[in-house]
């Protein structure tokens, strides 16, 4: 019988409806599924790893894995990305130029205008949706960086989270950059992982890696046939650099020829390679002010010591990502997968100077680049605590050179030492090498046709619709000619970079390129002209000899800027500015013992410049209740409450200096305690305990704790995850509160640092912690 006009709920069925199902015909549907013998897709993005890092683009360094993936497959060496980190994951993600993805900078700031909106707009398709909706399955693990600080905490809306950006599971960090020992926070799929205290063996990158393998074992115990994509985002190499005491031991004693030298042999080995044109040069050293890089012959012994211990660690954490994905490829074969899995392995952005001209021992004190007397940027720590869990460190600049060979300049900026980086591309099965072929390709491709390149590659389709909205059309356009014809010319012949006011701008082999001089404006470039096709090192400006040039491709950056939402362009103080709401952040708060560490950026602004109180409710205190009351922050910086053989206790870490003050023993039933904390001048703090309102003891003139310190956020009743006590750590592990604890209360006063400094240090700490 046809089904009557007013019935509900039988639209579109194709299936036959009667009275019963006797008389009535089913259907079925089916979610997307792939077309038969789809490859598996896996991108492998690592953080800060300049271009000659790895064995197949010039390095020393042990990478075994990729050794035989780029013999096999295929080496990008004219691979382009932004020149910092969410921006080049905004733009892979996407196939969208990253300020029109709303990625104009770094999603540690929050400006309010359109290309710096910091999250994904609901018109912008990302890749993992992209391909759930052709039928696979999508993983991503790492360092995610495209949510703003503000929207880390778990009360926050989540749009932009990973789960409701295509992925069907997530495991890692939403923060730009961690510890590898105690992370601050990690999430696992849209809620943090509540985590009182890691394993004595843990390591963030061998963590990331388990999970990595656990969802394809998964799916292939459930599913045998589902192709995946897994999208393995390192949170190495970015600071602060920390290396398992076994890998760096590996590399003991193999830098004590410098930086120098280091650069000269890596190049040798890329010219020996064929990655680059022959009569390729390369400046010894950058030497711009602000940018120059200290000879090594210069330093003295003990300076040449420390730095070369740096460079130690971070070679065990290049080494310890070949070993990562060394274990990936395993799981591979052992499924009998490897040959039709695509495999694509590269950097954000190039190697960093963030470590400055002598590095540091206390990575978020280097962040405070303000003119303040006796502020520490490196605070004297033992050498054989550098790359352990109670340092956090970074090698200084000159290293940042040496992993940019043969090319200028660093993260950041964009010339070609912080937009060039490595490219390895493998699958057996779809793109099959020749003993006669090189597999190297010179040809110009930029991050934003890896999204459509790989649709093609496995022969997907996009969908033109997000939520209901058109989605926003790929600016990259697809590099398969190139990965499969050795003789193929690219596509994509144009392409703008901007951030902070460097300037780039490529065109068919030329590339003009500024950057950004302060004493100059931000829109007010000095503009260098290179033939990159003859000088892909850009060392020889052709402006004065090619005026012409310079005003065509001048315009055209300015075209395309209009093009993509660069406008307006990001000054030092927009970096710094908030929306107004954010001041809730600052607002009273009353946290019950058994509440999660609070997240780091929500428990920051409780204290952030300015003073404040630390109220602890107790039932009443009794003779034998012992324990930490309050802890915020870790070994980088931070400060405890805690009880210990009848004495109350107050220690402040600053960047690693550690303070305690005794205020004594706590009367029998005494039910409040607090500290507080008033700003003085230079950065300074001066804190007071107190018992029952009793003046019990003070802790003057301490460091402030400032940028992105403390880094493990607000734990009650407990030290929690990396401690900020390391010798109690040591004696009595997170040290749980044993007597009544009711609350804690945050009380923040005035803010008591002027408006200038804070911008110079809020600024300088999103612009490098990234």
């Amino acid at each position: 019988m046809p089904v009557p006009p007013h019935a509900r709920g039988y639209e579109n069925f194709a299936g036959d409806i009667g009275r019963t199902t006797a008389d009535s015909t089913p259907e079925w549907i089916y979610p997307p599924s792939a077309p038969a013998g789809a490859p598996n897709i896996i991108v492998v993005l690592v953080d800060d790893m300049g271009f000659s890092d790895i064995g197949p683009f010039g390095s020393e360094i042990d990478t075994p894995t990729l050794d035989r993936l780029a013999a096999n497959g295929l080496r990008l060496t004219n691979f382009h990305t932004t020149p910092l980190c969410s921006p080049s994951r905004a733009a892979l993600l996407t196939g969208i130029n990253s300020h029109r993805a709303g990625f104009g900078f770094v999603a540690n700031a929050d400006p309010g205008y359109p290309g710096l909106r910091l999250e994904l707009a609901d018109d912008v398709l990302t890749l993992p949706e992209i391909l759930r909706a052709n039928g696979y399955a999508t993983y991503a693990v790492g360092k995610w960086h495209l949510v703003r600080d503000a929207t880390l905490h778990p009360a926050a809306q989540r749009d932009s989270w990973p789960t409701q950006r295509g992925f069907d599971r997530y495991y890692g960090s939403l923060e730009g950059l961690n510890s590898f020992y105690h992370p601050n926070q990690l999430i696992s799929d849209s809620s943090p992982v509540n985590v009182e205290e890691y394993p004595q063996d843990y390591y963030l990158t061998d963590d990331y890696t388990d999970r990595a393998i656990g969802y394809i074992k998964e799916l292939r115990a459930h599913d045998a046939d589902k192709p995946f994509f897994l999208y393995f985002a390192h949170t190495a190499m970015h600071g602060p650099l920390q290396a398992k005491p076994e890998d760096q031991a590996k590399y003991r004693g193999r830098y004590r020829e410098g930086w120098d030298r280091l650069r000269q042999s890596r190049f040798a080995e890329q010219l020996a390679q064929g990655l680059f044109p022959e009569g390729t040069q390369q400046k010894p050293r950058n030497t711009e002010p602000g940018y120059e890089a200290q000879e090594w012959d210069s330093l003295t012994p003990e300076q040449q010591s420390r730095f070369e211990r740096y460079m130690e660690v971070y070679a065990g954490m290049v080494d310890s990502i070949d070993q990562s994905l060394g274990r990936v490829v395993d799981t591979l074969e052992e499924f009998g997968e490897f040959e039709n899995t695509i495999i694509v392995f590269t950097s954000d952005n190039g190697g960093t100077a963030e470590g400055g001209p002598e590095g540091t021992r206390t990575y978020f004190a280097q962040f405070a680049q303000v003119d303040e007397p006796d502020w520490e940027r490196d605070v004297p720590h033992d050498d054989e605590l550098i790359g352990t869990a109670k340092l956090g460190v970074h090698y200084p600049r000159g290293w940042g050179q040496a992993s940019n060979t043969p090319f200028r300049f660093y993260k950041g900026q964009t010339f070609a030492g912080g937009v060039r980086v490595p490219f390895v591309l493998s699958w057996p099965k779809g793109l099959p090498r020749t003993e006669a072929e090189t597999g190297v390709r010179q040809e110009y491709v930029y991050i934003t046709d890896l999204a459509p390149t790989l649709l093609e590659l496995a022969g997907l389709d996009r969908p033109s619709v997000r939520n209901g909205l058109p989605a926003k059309d790929f600016d990259g356009v697809s590099a398969v000619e190139v990965l499969r014809d050795s003789e193929a010319v690219s596509h994509h012949v144009e392409q703008y970079s901007e951030m902070t006011g460097h300037r780039g701008f490529y065109r068919d082999g030329w590339k003009l390129l500024a950057l950004h001089e302060p004493a100059r404006g931000v829109d007010d470039p000095h503009w260098q002209l290179f033939d990159v096709r003859a000088d892909p090192t850009e060392l020889h400006d052709l402006s004065e000899q090619f005026p012409e040039k310079v005003a065509e491709l001048s315009a055209a950056w300015d075209e395309a800027a209009w093009h993509n939402t660069v406008f307006p362009l990001v000054t030092r103080q927009a970096l710094a500015t908030r929306r107004p709401e954010e001041s809730r952040f600052g607002e009273q708060v009353r946290i019950l013992p058994g509440t999660p560490t609070l997240e780091r950026y929500r428990s920051q602004r409780l204290i952030a410049y300015r003073d404040f109180t630390i109220a602890v409710e107790l039932d009443g205190y009794q003779p034998g209740d012992e324990g930490v009351l309050v802890a915020h922050g870790d070994p980088q910086g931070g400060y405890l409450l805690f009880v210990e053989n009848g004495r109350l206790v107050f220690g402040y870490n600053g960047y690693g200096r550690y303070a305690t003050v005794d205020a004594g023993s706590i009367p029998e039933g005494s039910r409040d305690i607090s500290v507080s904390a008033v700003v003085r001048p230079h950065l300074r703090w001066d804190f007071t305990v107190e018992v029952d309102g009793v003046r019990a003891a003070d802790l003057p003139d301490q460091v402030q704790l400032a940028g992105m310190a403390p880094w493990t956020g607000i734990s009650v009743g407990l030290d929690a995850r990396g401690p900020v006590d390391w010798e109690l750590r040591e004696r009595r592990g997170v040290f749980r509160y044993t007597g009544g604890l009711r609350a804690v209360t945050y009380r923040p006063g005035a803010v008591g640092v002027s408006e200038e400094t804070q911008q110079a240090l809020d600024s300088e700490a999103e612009l490098i912690a990234e």
